[in-house]
């Protein structure tokens, strides 16, 4: 799966560095909003009113409120 690594921590990186405002949505359905704090290879911080500690491994979507460019691609993902 070293494909999906070389997207999605640049996806990441670029909703931190942004701080974009972000959708979280997890595999039970629940949604929760704020912006990228932090992310490593587990885990994602999702900061708000309060700072959320979230598994990767829980999450089912991850959707910005806006478009973001993607640096090494010169492309932009748009957000549905």
């Amino acid at each position: 799966m070293s494909t999906g690594q070389s997207l999605q921590d640049p996806f990441l990186n670029v909703l931190q560095k942004d701080r974009a405002p972000v959708s979280i949505y997890s595999l039970s359905g629940i949604k929760l909003q704020g912006q990228m704090e932090s992310f490593n290879q587990f885990v994602m911080l999702l900061r708000n009113t309060v700072n959320q500690m979230i598994y990767k491994s829980s999450i089912s979507t991850v959707v910005p409120s806006r478009a973001v460019k993607m640096p090494t691609e010169g492309t932009e993902l748009a957000c549905f």
